[in-house]
């Protein structure tokens, strides 16, 4: 694997990123430029785990996290050009983590395509997703080479690896509660902070950190993006119910397979009828028994949540992250920058895949 990051960076690109289009996620010229460096990354390898590393990263998803470390630099003082090499450091260890996941999870499409363990095999996509860890810190460490001091570069990687053991911590405890319908909501947001926002958080704080950004800035980037993981992460999970297979890329019904417990579950559990329980706690026992066809258990799912307000209720708690994530850069200097981070925790709970 070759890591271009940060020599094919135009070094006069301007600190503030191009204006946001009404109707993009993102800057273009950063999704542009992001998709070529990632090209760039395993051109001209001919190994196997160069071809699996090119098939995980391609078709590039949202690039949300690499854009908010870029933002978070620019929006901290700092010039994006030279944290590039993090920001596609970022999306890789992003990558990685979906890769275990669909493995972990069973599910056998992403993005509208064969998941990596059902195009190249179980152990060569575990392989594969160890590659991208550790290709991560590796991009982190390149960005010496664009003039990040030491300081802060050490800084960054443990910013990172603390994000990326929360994660670990995040996904056993979604693994300690699978099915248990007892889980509260405080437990599920404490799991979606630890498994989700950590790389959110993670992305943000090493941007700003990596371009030159106060003590203050790292912070209120920090907590902007820990809201607005959670936001993102609970309107991901309304997703099976208010958006299509093919709008999403992935199967609607993972998480009643899987028996993971998201939010307007939860919710739905703790405030609906008798009945309403029963429901739930049939279509776990008959999911985990195999004596219930999936799109059945999704449809009574569905009836429940609609039933009880879950739905609604967990959209509010979404919309609520996201304003105290726009709240939070009300401290930064008033920039294209932090305009653009504002957009992106209102379109985390408004979007359709």
């Amino acid at each position: 694997m070759k890591s271009h990051a940060g020599k094919t960076a135009d070094p006069s690109m301007p600190d503030g990123a191009p204006a946001l289009p009404r109707e993009s996620v993102l800057p273009r010229e950063y999704v542009t430029l992001l998709n070529s460096e990632f090209e760039l990354c395993w051109a001209g390898g001919d190994r196997l785990l160069d071809e699996i590393c090119r098939y995980a990263m391609a078709p590039g998803g949202k690039l949300l996290r690499p854009i908010l470390l870029l933002e978070s630099a620019v929006a901290a003082g700092g010039r994006a050009a030279d944290v590039l090499p993090a920001a596609v450091g970022t999306e890789c260890g992003h990558v990685a983590s979906l890769v275990h996941d669909d493995i972990i999870d069973g599910d056998d499409t992403r993005r509208g395509r064969p998941a990596v363990h059902r195009a190249h095999g179980r152990d060569n996509a575990i392989i594969a997703g160890d590659a991208l860890i550790f290709f991560l810190f590796r991009c982190l460490a390149d960005c010496r080479a664009t003039g990040v001091g030491d300081d802060r570069i050490v800084s960054a990687l443990r910013v990172v690896a603390q994000a990326g053991y929360d994660m670990c911590h995040g996904q056993s405890l979604e693994a300690e509660v699978c099915g248990d319908l007892s889980c509260d909501a405080e437990t599920y947001l404490e799991m979606i902070r630890l498994k989700t926002a950590a790389f959110f958080r993670a992305a943000c704080q090493s941007g700003a950190i990596l371009g030159g950004g106060s003590a203050e800035a790292v912070r209120v980037l920090g907590a902007y993006g820990d809201h607005l993981g959670a936001a993102f992460q609970i309107h991901d999970d309304l997703l099976a119910y208010d958006s299509t297979p093919e709008q999403t890329g992935k199967s609607a019904v993972s998480d009643i397979r899987n028996r993971r417990l998201t939010l307007p579950v939860i919710l739905a559990y703790e405030t609906g009828s008798a009945a309403d329980r029963r429901t739930l706690e049939d279509v776990l026992h008959g999911v985990q028994n195999d004596t219930i066809d999936e799109d059945a258990a999704f449809r009574a799912v569905h009836r429940v949540l609609e039933r009880t307000g879950a739905l609604e209720a967990s959209r509010g708690r979404a919309r609520w992250h996201s304003s105290r994530a726009r709240e939070q850069l009300a401290v930064l200097p008033s920039s294209p920058s932090a305009d653009r981070l504002a957009h992106v925790a209102r379109l985390a709970v408004t979007r359709d895949r």
